[in-house]
């Protein structure tokens, strides 16, 4: 993995327990997606979009007791290992803390995945989110999952401030290495915003900006409201959002064509890192 800084484990605050603590079970979350090109050209880009937040531990049951979602086998919602990380099926627990481990981090806490399921059997995910809780208490790491059109996958993980991790947001950065858009330079910075989810309230929200040299270039978000997970909010989901994976890599290309007729100078994609996880430091270190 490539390695910015080693991350030390933290002690959790004893007695606090706020957003960080990821008492949060799995759940439905509604909201919308934004996009926003700042320069040279100005372009903007939003869809009403869902996903779920799934307890990587509760995979099995969810599996067992919902009718409309399948773990590893197909359904109208499923979700496959297969999709994440390595894109080898290994389980999602032994994933996230392969990479915890080799940054230094503790393991054994709970690990809280936002990703878009497959419908239908399909699914693209541009960013999976994993909250990955300190075994103590409190969100001691995020893992950024990235993904492009190109058949490529790379992710961050990065340390949440020791002072953040029982707040109700957290500011992170890292520099960027792996290709998303044909539009963007790979010599950038991600800043990132994030509200994690939490029991005790509703919203969650994921804010990104890519800047360069000379500042903001791009602004993506996803705000969303927490709903139970069952299969009346699944069919809900389904019907208010027909085929909505679906609808998303053809968004993606649709805005592409539109932001080259723009002109918008294109940028071939070069190969995908050969380490797939880069390791970074919080914001202020």
């Amino acid at each position: 993995m490539e390695r910015a800084q080693r991350i030390g484990p933290h002690q959790a605050a004893p007695g606090r327990c706020g957003g960080g603590c990821l008492k949060q079970g799995s759940a439905l979350y509604l909201g919308r997606a934004t996009h926003q090109r700042l320069r040279p050209a100005r372009h903007r880009l939003g869809y009403r979009v869902f996903s779920l937040l799934v307890d990587v531990d509760e995979l099995p049951a969810l599996s067992r007791r919902l009718r409309l979602f399948s773990f590893n086998r197909f359904n109208l919602f499923s979700l496959h290992e297969s999709d994440y990380g390595a894109g080898d099926g290994m389980a999602l627990r032994a994933y996230v803390e392969r990479q915890l481990d080799a940054a230094g981090l503790r393991t054994g806490g709970a690990i809280h995945l936002l990703s878009m399921p497959r419908i239908l059997g399909y699914a693209f995910n541009p960013l999976s989110v994993y909250f990955c809780g300190h075994p103590d208490g409190g969100l001691q790491a995020v893992l950024y999952e990235v993904s492009n059109t190109f058949g490529q996958r790379h992710s961050y993980l990065i340390a949440v401030n020791e002072a953040e991790r029982h707040g109700e947001r957290i500011a992170q950065q890292c520099a960027k290495h792996f290709h998303v858009s044909p539009f963007l330079d790979l010599d950038m910075r991600y800043d990132f915003r994030v509200e994690p989810p939490d029991a005790e309230r509703e919203g969650l929200r994921i804010g990104i900006t890519a800047c360069d040299a000379e500042g903001a270039v791009l602004t993506a978000s996803f705000d969303a409201r927490r709903r139970p997970l069952g299969d009346a909010s699944l069919a809900l989901a389904f019907f208010s959002h027909p085929l909505l994976t679906f609808k998303v890599i053809a968004a993606i290309h649709w805005e592409a064509l539109r932001l080259w007729v723009k002109g918008a100078r294109f940028r071939s994609c070069p190969p995908a890192p050969a380490k797939p996880v880069t390791i970074a430091g919080t914001k202020d270190s």
